[in-house]
């Protein structure tokens, strides 16, 4: 009996103890502790919202950060600037695409040459802590093949070369210019190189890899006599050749020191924006794969300088290039087959007609577009003109407002210029180069008296692919008579 009750109040004890551990210490407790502790910031980190660089033009291949119009802990919403690059046509403000707080700068202003998709920027969602942002690591280079040392004595073993890497792209190659540098540089072929870039483009990264990966130059073997030792000499860079004779002219002219006065002979490089890169690559592409045509006419401006004046009273300030364009937007809508285009597969008509006016820049020669231009009066298309040019020239172009014209032109009259030929900006059939207004004194054959003409000689540049010499004069024949006598652009 005394057993039993011992052991009814030993179990009624430990039960008691159970209840008050429970209460006390519960189980659970410490395990969400534990796991809110591994599943925080401090363990994890918050995980970022990406920026990359973006394609903002279809020739964009790479940009340059200008300026962070955000700084880092400052909230950013769908639609707001973050930040301005300079594409290959001009600086374009990058608008945020979510909503969140800037959490880290990864490419700082003055970052250059940067490849499209690189990371530039990371956001973190509102309310989590963007100190503690998780910066995800950058994407480690393939490392080439690991060559051996060869030992130095009399004898020496040849070790095996290394191994070629396969070709890893098929089809037509998309090279980064400085990609097309570094292989065409070291003689490698770019069928080897495996691209990382958008749409199978092999950026630099690309190249210095596969330059890593290729086998080094076969050194000529050293065999080892037993000669009196050379004196050491500084290391200076042994001629290929014989000297030059004495008074020539060296090949490469020696580079200059920076802060220093140039010797003769020597220069500075400087270094190439994006713009002036894409302008150098297109004037290239069209001169080697468009067959330029071209063709000049004398157009009389006595009609247009006497409107200018009549419109100048009327406080109404035009000028004679907008006229130019008026003109030159009415003959296309009057001949469509010259309002085309070429791309891979052939030539497209296209059904508005948008003009191309050449600005020059600090940075290089840019085509803002006139959106329709054969529908607007020449008072619109000249404050349309206006703006966009001072646009042009504080790099605050849209990319929608120098992309998609379909003719082309350019005026170098305000120098003084009385003709020239342009280059076809490519993928469009024709530009039209305008030189200055000059006096001319002409006979009438009526009365045999001497009177004076206002003359402006315009030269076209034409596409044979498209263009022929015989719709190229009838083009210009057109277009003379509408400048000649603008009131038939107003009932064209």
């Amino acid at each position: 009996m005394a057993v039993s009750l011992r052991l009814g109040q030993g179990a009624l004890l430990g039960l008691r103890f159970n209840q008050f551990k429970k209460i006390i210490c519960p189980t659970h407790y410490f395990q969400d502790r534990v796991r809110q502790f591994f599943h925080s910031p401090w363990a994890l980190g918050v995980t970022p919202l990406k920026v990359q660089m973006p394609a903002l033009s279809p020739t964009m291949e790479e940009g340059n950060i200008v300026k962070w119009l955000k700084k880092e802990g400052e909230t950013v919403e769908a639609g707001d600037a973050l930040c301005e690059i300079e594409t290959d046509k001009a600086v374009v403000t990058m608008e945020s695409s979510d909503d969140g707080i800037l959490a880290k700068i990864l490419m700082e202003e003055g970052s250059r040459n940067v490849p499209l998709g690189t990371l530039i920027a990371l956001l973190v969602e509102e309310g989590q802590d963007w100190k503690q942002v998780e910066v995800p690591s950058p994407d480690s280079p393939s490392a080439g093949p690991t060559i051996p040392h060869e030992p130095t004595g009399s004898s020496v073993t040849p070790a095996s070369p290394p191994l070629l890497p396969k070709p890893a792209t098929s089809g037509p190659l998309r090279l980064s210019p400085a990609a097309r540098h570094i292989l065409n540089t070291h003689g490698i072929n770019p069928k080897l190189a495996t691209p990382s870039g958008p749409r199978g483009l092999i950026t630099k990264e690309d190249a210095l890899n596969l330059l890593k990966a290729s086998p080094p130059p076969k050194a000529t073997p050293v065999v080892a006599t037993a000669t009196v030792p050379t004196p050491v000499q500084s290391p200076t860079r042994t001629p290929t050749g014989p000297p030059p004779p004495p008074g020539s002219r060296p090949n490469i002219p020696p580079l200059s020191v920076p802060g220093k006065p140039g010797a003769p002979g020597t220069f500075t490089e400087v270094p190439a924006t994006n713009v002036r890169r894409v302008i150098a690559q297109r004037l290239t592409q069209s001169k080697t794969t468009i067959p330029h045509a071209y063709a000049s006419i004398d157009c009389d401006m006595a009609a247009v300088i006497k409107l200018r004046k009549d419109l100048a009273k009327e406080q109404i300030k035009v000028s004679v290039n907008d006229f130019i364009i008026k003109a030159a937007a009415v003959t296309l809508k009057q001949m469509p087959e010259v309002n085309v285009t070429w791309s891979g597969d052939g030539p497209h008509a296209l059904d508005s007609v948008h003009i191309s006016i050449a600005v020059a820049t600090d940075r290089g020669l840019i085509t803002p577009i006139i959106r329709d231009a054969a529908n607007k009066g020449v008072q619109e298309i000249s404050a349309q003109a206006k703006a966009l040019a001072q646009k042009a020239r504080d790099g605050k172009l849209l990319p929608e407002e120098y992309q998609g014209g379909s003719f082309s032109i350019s005026n170098l009259g305000m120098f003084g210029i009385s003709g020239f030929s342009a280059v076809i900006n490519p993928p469009q059939a024709c530009i039209l180069a305008v030189g200055t207004s000059r006096a001319e004194l002409q006979l009438k054959e009526e009365d045999q008296t001497v009177y004076t003409r206002q003359l402006m000689t315009v030269t076209m540049s034409s596409d044979g692919r498209l263009v022929d010499d015989e719709l190229a004069s009838r083009f210009l024949d057109q277009f003379r008579a509408n400048l000649e006598q603008p009131q038939r652009m107003a009932l064209a």
